[in-house]
């Protein structure tokens, strides 16, 4: 089984562990972690963060597609910026899912990641044998594990809650869940070029199928190349098909972005997307947006 560990020292040393997807590390995920690094060094041990680069559904259901707040890489960058000492990165395998949770917390958490303490919340669950909190302690006792629950956190700091934000274009609410901005990366490449017949050049982006993509719309974002206006949709005024893009137009940028990779941060929705009656009141309303856009971003500036 292959258990990948990155952090500040990759040696393996008692530890005070937990264990979950963290997907999106929201504030929730983050409050779990200061737990853990608080009992850590209460007890001169490593804080260790245990979790999975993929999801664990997609090795249980192979139609699963997921909806992920965050890659690999991005889970990963997040963590890293936590005071925890180091993440063990187990590979969800059908070797895995088959453990029970006495096997994992035995066979995993003490003998290969040397887990002294397993904080966890009370209705966390792990191990295909569906077991509960009161298991776990049961278990801890037998195999040298002092199993103790976290600390409550609001129901709100989720990651379903911030998909579900998402999913219905409240991107503030999302990242107030979070504690940072939604983003994701995308490939530029080529599109239509309508954006640019109406005035509005726009970078078409390729973004890797398993990230969440907000709702339709137009929004204020975040780019490495600076702020900028993006939509999210079908172009409906343009006939373009059924075919959803995203288009992102960066102010008062000049050059090329074929190939390149662009950085996406959500900042606000701005609009649904509609179908307007004429392309030249297209053109108003994006001239609207790009007012409303340099006016919001002249307050954060």
């Amino acid at each position: 089984m292959n258990v990948r560990v990155f952090g500040k020292d990759t040696t393996i040393k008692p530890c005070v562990a937990t264990i979950g997807s963290f997907d999106g590390v929201h504030l929730g995920h983050q409050h779990v972690i200061a737990q853990v690094v608080e009992q850590a060094r209460k007890r001169g041990f490593d804080a260790t963060i245990v979790t999975f680069p993929n999801h664990p559904r997609q090795v249980l259901h192979p139609d699963f597609s997921p909806q992920l707040l965050t890659t690999t890489a991005e889970k990963e960058e997040l963590l890293a910026k936590t005071e925890a000492d180091k993440v063990a990165m187990i590979d969800f395998t059908a070797e895995l899912a088959q453990m029970t949770a006495r096997e994992f917390m035995c066979n995993i958490l003490k003998e290969r990641l040397q887990t002294k303490v397993l904080l966890i919340g009370y209705d966390n669950h792990f191990g295909h044998d569906g077991k509960h909190f009161d298991d776990y302690v049961e278990y801890g006792k037998e195999c040298g594990i002092e199993v103790m629950e976290c600390g409550k956190w609001g129901k709100a700091h989720s990651s379903t809650a911030a998909r579900n934000a998402l999913l219905a274009g409240d991107v503030k609410e999302a990242n107030s869940i979070l504690g940072h901005n939604y983003s994701f990366e995308g490939i530029v490449v080529e599109g239509y070029q309508n954006g640019r017949k109406i005035g509005y050049p726009t970078a078409n982006l390729q973004v890797e199928g398993s990230k969440l993509i907000p709702k339709n719309g137009a929004y204020l974002v975040k780019t490495n190349a600076g702020f900028g206006m993006l939509n999210i949709g079908t172009r409906p005024t343009l006939h373009n098909g059924k075919q959803r893009s995203i288009e992102v137009h960066i102010f008062d940028f000049e050059g090329n972005l074929y190939g390149e990779k662009l950085k996406i941060e959500f900042l606000e929705h701005l609009r649904d997307e509609r179908e307007f009656d004429s392309v030249d009141i297209l053109q108003h309303q994006l001239a609207e947006d790009e007012q409303e856009c340099k006016f919001k971003i002249s307050k954060l500036t």
